[in-house]
């Protein structure tokens, strides 16, 4: 049960290839900072693999057969991708599943205004954050505005190098004794971050009475001269805030992390690191006796409700879809497909830190460096809130990866009565299929910049290919 470190295992072909996977998830991790790029990047990546709209599909009235590959999106915020496999698809998929949305904060419907020469773009922010953490850093706006017309515009500012960058100030430590007196969770209020976008005012033209050439200060004139910027640069007015997605996030580049570059640190691993790695799986594996599934969905960091969380019946009629193109759709064969299905619930787990032991049982804690982690329950406490997967799949899964010479390991988050969290195992688990929870180790997990160890996901990456490949329970 000793655990042992991934990278003693590797040999210079396996370093090569684990090198290789970690330039390009970088690079995955630049594209898609956000649900909406994440969702663009996908769609590139695999309709040159060969993949087809299912609404495409269906339009044509084309019969799926064997190796055929399809995908579905879902309000630009969820995809779902299938390649079938030989065996009828009412004997189960093999399935993984991630998500796609991070930790962020994102911008009010009514957001700009002007305070003692500062222009601000008011924020609320989304999913589990220490609200400290965000202050006195770079941060960069992405996402979209929808005019009335139904023109979208899309806006990515703060990423390339000449780009301005925005902040949320902080209080200085010569006048912050009252403040550094307060609870973490209260040294900055949700409704003080507010995103600093300008400190300039709009000059005017004044009167030619009062002098040629004279100027003056617009009314609110910081605000004014911002909302000139928008119109100029984007064609936008301050209404369109109304119909806008706008998202707020740290400012550069993924980073290798350490002398020996060991690991890496970047906005929004969670869990865009098991997002792309089953991508990658499914890209990679090119034939299965049963049909493959990745699912990548939005909102599970606010507990996968809406029309794009798992929570919602999208990849149901998806799949529904999926049989009616193979000449198997009853809605009897649906329930049957889903139960009979198995999956991996790929998300990440708590990493063992040093500096926070005391929050951790070490023996079932994930360790970086350990490879693919399997958390058999989350939740809470009692397991609340938790798919709690059975002995049997877990033995399955084992069985698979010992075939395979898969490193993995096995975690609980954080000591009992410590904390939790959630997936969304549970939610796939109402089907009656199996599922577990499994993905890579993340050190400080929902912070503005998170690290992971490269060893991980490579072992991650090659558990994913092993499981789709492998054979039902």
């Amino acid at each position: 049960m000793e655990k042992k470190n991934t990278w003693e295992t590797y040999d210079e072909k396996q370093l090569k290839e684990l090198e290789k996977l970690s330039k390009e998830y970088m690079e995955f991790l630049d594209n898609g900072k956000t649900e909406r790029e994440c969702i663009d990047t996908i769609v590139n990546t695999i309709e040159k693999a060969g993949y087809v709209e299912l609404n495409k599909a269906i339009a044509e009235g084309k019969k799926l057969k064997k190796g055929d590959k399809v995908y579905a999106v879902w309000m630009n915020k969820s995809i779902a991708m299938y390649q079938i496999g030989s065996k009828k698809m009412v004997e189960g998929m093999n399935i993984l599943g991630a998500h796609i949305d991070s930790p962020r904060l994102d911008v009010k419907q009514n957001p700009l205004y002007e305070d003692t020469g500062f222009a601000y773009l008011d924020t609320h922010y989304y999913g589990g954050v220490k609200k400290y953490q965000w202050v006195a850093l770079p941060l960069a706006l992405h996402g979209v505005v929808v005019k009335k017309d139904g023109t979208t515009v899309e806006i990515n500012v703060g990423e390339a190098e000449d780009d301005p960058v925005f902040f949320i100030s902080d209080l200085l430590i010569h006048l912050s004794a009252e403040q550094l007196e307060k609870k973490a969770a209260k040294v900055i209020e949700g409704e003080a971050l507010d995103l600093i976008v300008g400190n300039k005012p709009l000059l005017i033209k004044a009167d030619e009475a009062e002098g040629e050439g004279k100027k003056e200060k617009a009314k609110e004139a910081v605000k004014t001269g911002v909302l000139n910027i928008l119109k100029e640069t984007y064609d936008i007015e301050e209404e369109d805030f109304l119909s806008a997605e706008l998202e707020v996030v740290p400012a550069g580049k993924a980073r290798e992390a350490g002398f020996d570059r060991s690991m890496i640190l970047a906005y929004g691993q969670d869990d865009r690191v098991c997002a792309f790695t089953s991508l990658k799986a499914m890209l990679d594996t090119k034939k299965t006796d049963r049909t493959m599934c990745c699912i990548l969905v939005d909102k599970e960091e606010i507990g996968s409700v809406g029309a794009t969380g798992m929570q919602s019946k999208f990849f149901e009629n998806s799949v529904a879809e999926l049989m009616n193109l193979m000449g198997e759709y009853s809605e009897l064969n649906v329930r049957r497909c889903l139960a009979n299905s198995c999956m991996l619930s790929s998300d990440v787990s708590a990493g063992f830190d040093p500096s926070y032991a005391s929050c951790f049982e070490k023996k079932n804690a994930a360790i970086l460096g350990g490879g693919m982690v399997f958390n058999k329950f989350t939740g809470a406490r009692g397991k609340s809130g938790s798919n709690d997967a059975n002995a049997e799949y877990m033995a399955h899964i084992r069985g698979i990866f010992a075939e395979k010479g898969i490193n993995f390991q096995t975690a609980e988050l954080g000591k009992v009565d410590v904390g939790g969290g959630g997936t969304i195992a549970y939610i796939l688990a109402l089907y009656g299929m199996n599922v577990i929870d499994s993905g890579v180790a993340v050190l400080n997990m929902h912070a503005p910049w998170e690290a992971t160890n490269k060893a991980d996901i490579y072992e991650t990456y090659r558990g994913y290919k092993a499981f789709v490949e492998g054979a039902s329970l």
